[in-house]
């Protein structure tokens, strides 16, 4: 049996199929990560649920900012934003429901002990053990499987609060969770959420570093993999292994194997590319 993680799809169902044939998955014994934004800005999302979910118990995904972003489009009264059109096809589908409803039982974040490997989207802050983060993530996603799903979807968003303390209440509690398991890139030197940040690590300023470099990160000694960060590339250091190598926007779609050492296998972009945005 194998275990690939692959990283942010976005609706690039080509590059996906031409992966997949790459790595010769067997679903019936392989095992595939898929860390979170399946959907939107590429051309075709919609077949992209479609194969993803297909892959059946072989297919563990994390939700990412995208893919929380349609949900909240259709079921949280969120507005469409620029560069939404690649939703409108999931949203008109015969089987919207059933998509949505996949999509919405999706977690946050999965552990494989026998891996050693933990699988989010975007990062952890510096302040969190992994058990805590995954008891975080339990709580949002049984929100998401709830009656109180739509209402959620429609007060997940803002920037704050920006710093972990134990005493949050229950809704900044679980912004601040989907903030940090589905947008966050860099955090400040008191470990504080910077979400404006996007570009490569390079050009980020003096006050602020990446979250997997951040000083007394608790997580430091736990194997980590993430995509969100398409400026950044593919990159394995401080137990973090990234995946997002930018496919949507011209870059390629990657995959790594995990269960035993490997290189990264690449695809690249045969779609045609949007112009770079960072997202």
């Amino acid at each position: 049996m194998a275990v690939y993680a692959i990283g942010d799809v976005q609706g690039c169902a080509a590059e996906l199929t031409a992966l997949l044939e790459r790595l010769a998955v067997d679903p019936a014994h392989d095992r595939l990560w898929f860390v979170g934004d399946l959907v939107n800005r590429g051309p075709d999302s919609l077949a992209v649920l479609r194969r993803v979910i297909a892959l059946g118990d072989a297919a563990s995904v994390v939700l990412g900012n995208h893919d929380l972003h349609l949900l909240a489009v259709a079921r949280g009264g969120a507005p469409f934003k620029t560069g939404d059109d690649s939703l409108h096809p999931v949203l008109a589908a015969p089987d919207r429901e059933q998509l949505l409803d996949w999509l919405q039982t999706r977690p946050l974040l999965v552990s494989d002990l026998r891996l050693d490997y933990t699988m989010i989207h975007a990062g952890l802050p510096p302040q969190w053990t992994l058990a805590t983060a995954a008891q975080c993530a339990v709580e949002v996603e049984q929100e998401l499987r709830s009656e109180r799903a739509g209402a959620f979807l429609g007060r997940m968003y803002g920037d704050q609060p920006d710093l972990w303390r134990h005493d949050l209440g229950a809704h900044e509690r679980q912004r601040f969770t989907v903030n940090c398991l589905t947008r966050l890139r860099v955090v400040d030197r008191d470990g504080r959420l910077q979400l404006r940040h996007k570009g490569p690590i390079h050009s980020l300023p003096a006050s602020v570093v990446p979250w997997f470099r951040a000083r007394g990160r608790l997580t430091v000694n736990d194997r980590i993999v993430c995509g969100h960060w398409s400026a950044l590339g593919y990159f394995a250091e401080q137990n973090v292994l990234g995946l997002d190598t930018g496919c949507v926007w011209g870059g390629t779609l990657t995959a790594q194997r995990l269960d035993v050492p490997s290189q990264p296998i690449s695809v690249p972009n045969q779609s045609g590319a949007l112009p770079i945005s960072g997202e």
